[in-house]
């Protein structure tokens, strides 16, 4: 890959832009990025208040791209999000009028709150890049990323996402609490409301697709990519696992692998990949035995943690 040096200085300026106003959270930027970069989308699963809707704000803005925030509510219908066929009078016919989702960067805000109908009118989006109304297909703008939000906690008046909708998200990931220092810095920097405000971007859209594109000549060697069989083969013949992770699962992990390297300016993929994206990637997509609603989550990562210490690493 010739262009891997100004490949990757560009990444790290897009990261340190969008660390200026995300403070104190590198490796949730870089996550989030690898999201991107592979052309998946990104669930962020945790408490009100961190930051969640700052991180794909800071991202649009850096990219110089369109947003969209969606306010996922029980009374919200598929059309809200898609958009629909309205009447013009104008010319008495039947026009397409697009929804939020027609836009760079979507905040699927709170999406576990609407019911599971609306929450599926964004499984076309998200996996075919294009919505359908009215016997019509609509592409949809590139780059296209999902940055969908949850509360891990709250779980009245919530909808559980299905596995056909969570399978969607290439990473889920927790921001957390930033460390005492860094909320200082949060307190200095955000005290006026404008930091977000003074972002100005530092890579195009038609940058961030040309680095989309030279993803895919990132090297997977043979014995990396069966060790990455192996933990996945591992999901499915435990007596833990109900449903283990399936062959498009392993095509996402292959693919968040290659873009875990270019961010990290490789053109080759290396074990500890491997072993880094293996909760982001696969905990989603697992469904554990007999684990109450607010356990799984941890169930499933202590037990790809156990899995990660079973399976040999190539040397």
């Amino acid at each position: 890959m010739s262009d891997l040096a100004s490949i990757h200085e560009s990444i790290k300026k897009l990261q340190e832009n969008i660390g200026s106003v995300f403070i104190g959270k590198e490796e949730a930027i870089k996550t989030t990025l690898v999201a991107f970069f592979s052309e998946g989308h990104l669930l962020l699963d945790d408490v009100p208040g961190v930051g969640k809707t700052l991180l794909g704000q800071a991202l649009a803005k850096s990219l110089d791209a369109t947003f969209s925030r969606i306010q996922f509510t029980s009374d919200l219908l598929p059309s809200d999000v898609v958009g629909g066929d309205v009447y013009q009078q104008s010319t008495q016919a039947f026009q397409f009028v697009p929804g939020p989702i027609f836009a760079n960067v979507i905040l699927a805000d709170e999406v576990n709150r609407t019911p599971p109908r609306t929450q599926s009118a964004t499984l076309e989006a998200m996996s075919e890049r294009q919505v359908s109304s009215g016997g019509q297909t609509y592409a949809l703008p590139r780059p296209f990323f999902v940055v969908a939000t949850e509360n891990p906690v709250e779980f009245e008046g919530t909808y559980p996402l299905p596995e056909s909708q969570l399978d969607r998200f290439l990473i889920r990931q927790s921001i957390g609490y930033p460390d005492r220092q860094a909320e200082r810095t949060i307190l200095e920097a955000h005290g006026d409301g404008s930091a977000l405000d003074a972002l100005r971007p530092v890579m195009t859209t038609e940058q961030a697709i040309k680095i989309q594109e030279a993803v895919h000549a990132v090297r997977l060697d043979p014995e990396i990519a069966d060790y990455m069989l192996d933990v996945v083969e591992a999901t499915r013949q435990s007596s833990e696992i109900v449903v283990g992770a399936s062959p498009r699962a392993s095509l996402a992990y292959a693919r968040a692998l290659r873009a875990y390297a270019l961010v990290n300016g490789r053109d080759y993929v290396v074990p500890d990949d491997v072993k880094r994206l293996a909760v982001p990637v696969l905990a989603h997509r697992l469904v554990p035995k007999n684990s109450r609603r607010e356990e799984v989550r941890r169930v499933i990562e202590n037990f790809l943690e156990r899995v990660l210490a079973s399976v040999e690493a190539p040397r």
